[in-house]
């Protein structure tokens, strides 16, 4: 019988908290439109990612110092990795054209990664690179060159769509006023 309670409190207890937390949904093209693509209206999202992204850089036999990641020593190489975590939540911080965002994960506007809808990825906003080749693709973070793989291509952005839809973006034109 005290099994039977302990496990009842346990099942409801988890209910309550998995009822709390927000119900997450891919960032899509769609979405975009139907929420007012405007700066104004996504600086109010919150932006989540759906899976691991690994950034690294390659120092060779190089000297370097290490602000925010970890290095690594792989076969005699220095390796700078910076990584960020399935759910890691994030914010828009601009918007270089239509259909991309930059979002940061850190506390400084300018460490922020690039994402745009991928027609094959369903519109869902994936992270974005300059270039991919042979399974590899070099982003710019943090104003450096960073190498990504393809694992972390298929990260992309999650939102909580009630409160996404909740934003509301008023726009007024002045016509002006003449004598």
């Amino acid at each position: 019988m005290q099994y039977f309670k302990i496990l009842s409190v346990a099942i409801i207890s988890a209910m309550i908290i998995t009822s709390c937390s927000p119900k997450l949904y891919p960032f899509t093209d769609n979405v975009y439109e139907e929420i007012d693509s405007s700066s104004d209206a996504l600086s109010k999202v919150q932006f989540y990612l759906s899976g691991d992204i690994v950034l690294y850089r390659d120092f060779g036999g190089k000297r370097t110092s290490v602000e925010n990641g970890t290095i690594k020593i792989v076969d005699g190489r220095k390796i700078e990795e910076v990584i960020f975590k399935k759910g890691t939540p994030g914010v828009f911080v601009f918007s270089p054209k239509r259909d991309r965002v930059a979002i940061s994960f850190e506390a400084e506007d300018d460490k922020y990664l690039m994402f745009g809808p991928n027609q094959k990825a369903g519109g869902r906003f994936v992270l974005l690179a300059k270039e991919w080749k042979k399974k590899r693709g070099k982003v710019t973070y943090a104003g450096e060159t960073w190498n990504t793989t393809t694992e972390s291509a298929y990260s992309n952005l999650l939102v909580d769509l009630d409160k996404a839809r909740k934003t509301k973006h008023k726009k007024t034109t002045v016509k002006g006023r003449k004598i």
